[in-house]
């Protein structure tokens, strides 16, 4: 879908913002660039939609050079959301939806419909918020306005620029709960931002984590947790912090139907992440025990963003 071919960003001090990044993103995948401060993550987005331009190297959508593209057609097909949520505070939540589907001149009545389908997709009543005005919304209403306004083109790429990371605690980790519903339900192809290896671990297919403008390693939860590539890997993710943690996983399960046998691997509810990762490595869903009686199950999907939850000591 998106690939990175011996991609640099070079500044006219010679500094390097990226340098030989290669990259394939694939459709409707979830991909996360994270890294310190100054790793070229942002830059790294930036580049696919021209915000940025690259010094050396190739970015194909579909095959096909960024360069080859229209750039308002491009930036038309890419939804952006950033962390400065930036709706249009003069224009209403309809009229901030409906920017990018007026500039590729949609009849009204199909522009009205997928205003609808947005707010309701995003979990605000079109009735309720339609012609409300950005400043009488909270932090968490604004920022589900920008990423229905992100989609509401229906584009096949969806760029997330740090969206949640000005937000309250709460309000950032339900909008990261909305965020994965939705995606199993639209499955665009996503590129996101951020800094926080927590966030990095529950949402993203793929993890890949940045230093010095350069590809430190990318790779699953599970490859990074258990195979870091180095000693930098290591420390960033936490893994030895994480996999010598004891964790509660019975919050997480599903509860058992009865009478209904379970040909599954069993686990004790809380155990440490190592053993978790040894089961994950083979088995999609295992059942959970306590006190040697089976009191539910938990599948792959389940167990990571149950770690996701519990892995406070990870920046």
């Amino acid at each position: 879908m998106i690939s990175f071919e011996s991609v640099s960003k070079k500044y006219d001090d010679g500094t390097f913002a990226v340098k030989n990044f290669n990259l394939h993103i694939n459709e409707g995948e979830l991909l996360v660039l994270i890294g310190p401060s100054g790793s070229g993550k942002t830059t790294t987005l930036k580049m696919i939609n021209r915000l940025i331009p690259l010094t050396e190297g190739y970015i194909k959508i579909k095959d096909k050079m960024i360069s080859d593209y229209d750039i308002h057609e491009l930036r038309w097909d890419i939804g952006y959301v950033l962390q400065q949520i930036a709706l249009f505070p003069h224009m209403t939540i309809e009229e901030n939806i409906a920017v990018v589907p007026e500039m590729k001149k949609w009849e009204q009545k199909k522009i009205n419909h997928r205003i609808d389908e947005l707010l309701h997709m995003v979990g605000l009543e079109p009735e309720t918020y339609r012609k409300r005005m950005p400043h009488e919304l909270s932090g968490g209403q604004q920022q589900r306005i920008g990423v229905a306004r992100a989609l509401a083109a229906n584009p096949p790429i969806i760029l997330m620029d740090e969206p949640f990371s000005a937000l309250d605690p709460i309000s950032r980790e339900k909008l990261q709960d909305d965020l994965i519903e939705l995606q199993n339900t639209i499955k665009k192809t996503i590129v996101f931002v951020t800094h926080d290896m927590k966030e990095a671990m529950k949402l993203g297919d793929r993890i890949c984590l940045m230093r010095n403008g350069e590809i430190v390693q990318t790779g699953t939860r599970e490859e990074l947790l258990q195979q870091p590539a180095n000693e930098f890997v290591r420390d960033f993710v936490g893994s030895n912090h994480v996999q010598a943690k004891m964790v509660d996983i019975s919050k997480g399960i599903k509860p058992v139907i009865p009478d209904e046998p379970y040909n599954l691997p069993v686990i004790a509810s809380r155990v440490s992440v190592n053993e978790i990762l040894a089961l994950l490595s083979d088995h999609e869903q295992i059942a959970v025990k306590e006190m040697d009686e089976i009191i539910g199950t938990i599948d792959r999907q389940g167990i990571i963003r149950l770690l996701s939850g519990q892995m406070e000591g990870i920046k």
